[in-house]
C-alpha cells in the first residue's frame, strides 16, 4: 500500500506543477458560482428553491464537463510515460504493475475530487448565505450531487486508464479518449432516442429501456441526481420518470461504481500482460 501512496503523491505533485489542480478548481468554481447566481431567478414560479435549481444546472453541466476533464487527466497516464521513456524506470522499482495503475488513478482522483468539492462547494456556501435558507432535503441533494460527480469522474478516469494501457501511441490515445467522451456523453442518448422512435414501443419495454440506461455512466448519473428528490425532479422535468424508475438510488450508485471498478480492473490486467 505504501507504493500505491507514493505513486499517488507523485501524480498529485505533477498535477500541481502543471497547474491542473488550480485550473480545474477555478473552472468548476466559476461555472458553479455563475449557475448559482443565475439559478435563483425562476424559483418563484416553479416552486423550487435556488439550491434545487443549482443541483439541476450543475448536474447538466457535470455530465459534459467532468468526464472530459477526467479523460484529459488520464488518457496519457501510461502511454505518455512509455513515450517519454520514464515508464521503464518506473517498472524497475520493486512494486507490482497494478500498484502503479492504482496509485496513478488515486492521484488523479484526488485532484479531480478536490477540484469538484471545492468548486461546487463554493456555490453551496453562496446559496447557504442567501436569505431563503434551503431545507435539509435540498442540502442532501446538493451533497449527493457533489459526491456522485466525483464518482462519475472516477468512472471516466478508469476508462481513460483503460485507453492509455490499450494503445501504444499518445496521439491515438487522445483521439480515442475524445471519441469515448462523444460516444458516452452525446451519441449514446441520441442513438437510444432514435431506436425508441423507430421501435414505437413494439420491442423496447420500459424495463428494457431502464436497463439500457445503465450501459452509460452519464445516464446513471443523470438518473441518480435528477429523479431522486421530489423538488429536484419536479424542476428537472423528471418527476414522472422518478415514479416509474425500477432502480433505487443505492442500485444506481452501485452501477456507477461498477463503471469505476470494471474498467480499472481491466486496465490493471492488461498492463500486467503488456510488454514494453
Amino acid at each position: 500500500m505504501t507504493a500505491v501512496l507514493v505513486i499517488a503523491g507523485a501524480e498529485i505533485r505533477a498535477a500541481r506543477r502543471n497547474r491542473w489542480v488550480l485550473a480545474t478548481t477555478l473552472l468548476l468554481a466559476a461555472l458553479a458560482l455563475t449557475l448559482a447566481f443565475l439559478g435563483s431567478a425562476p424559483t418563484g414560479t416553479v416552486g423550487a428553491g435556488a439550491l434545487e435549481v443549482t443541483v439541476v444546472s450543475l448536474s447538466s453541466l457535470t455530465i459534459f464537463l467532468v468526464p472530459l476533464i477526467a479523460l484529459l487527466l488520464s488518457y496519457d497516464a501510461i502511454v505518455g510515460e512509455a513515450e517519454r521513456g520514464t515508464l521503464l524506470l518506473l517498472l524497475s522499482y520493486p512494486m507490482e504493475r497494478w500498484q502503479i495503475v492504482l496509485g496513478k488513478f488515486l492521484g488523479h482522483l484526488a485532484v479531480l475530487a478536490f477540484a469538484t468539492a471545492l468548486g461546487y462547494g463554493a456555490a453551496g456556501l453562496v446559496l447557504g448565505w442567501s436569505e431563503a435558507a434551503p431545507d435539509a432535503e435540498s442540502w442532501v441533494a446538493f451533497a449527493d450531487m457533489i459526491g456522485s460527480s466525483i464518482v462519475l469522474g472516477a468512472a471516466f478516469l478508469a476508462l481513460g486508464y483503460l485507453v492509455s494501457v490499450a494503445v501504444r501511441d499518445r496521439g491515438f490515445a487522445a483521439g480515442l479518449a475524445i471519441g469515448l467522451w462523444l460516444a458516452l456523453v452525446l451519441l449514446y442518448d441520441m442513438a437510444l432516442l432514435g431506436i425508441l422512435v423507430a421501435d414505437q414501443g413494439k420491442s423496447i419495454t420500459a424495463g428494457l429501456f431502464n436497463d439500457l440506461l445503465l450501459l452509460d455512466p452519464a445516464d446513471i448519473y443523470r438518473l441518480f441526481n435528477l429523479s431522486g428528490f421530489a423538488k429536484v425532479s419536479l424542476f428537472s422535468g423528471m418527476a414522472g420518470l422518478s415514479g416509474e424508475a425500477q432502480f433505487g438510488r443505492a442500485a444506481l450508485l452501485a452501477a456507477l461504481a461498477a463503471w469505476v471498478v470494471v474498467p480499472l480492473t481491466l486496465a490493471a490486467l492488461l498492463f500486467r500482460r503488456k510488454q514494453f
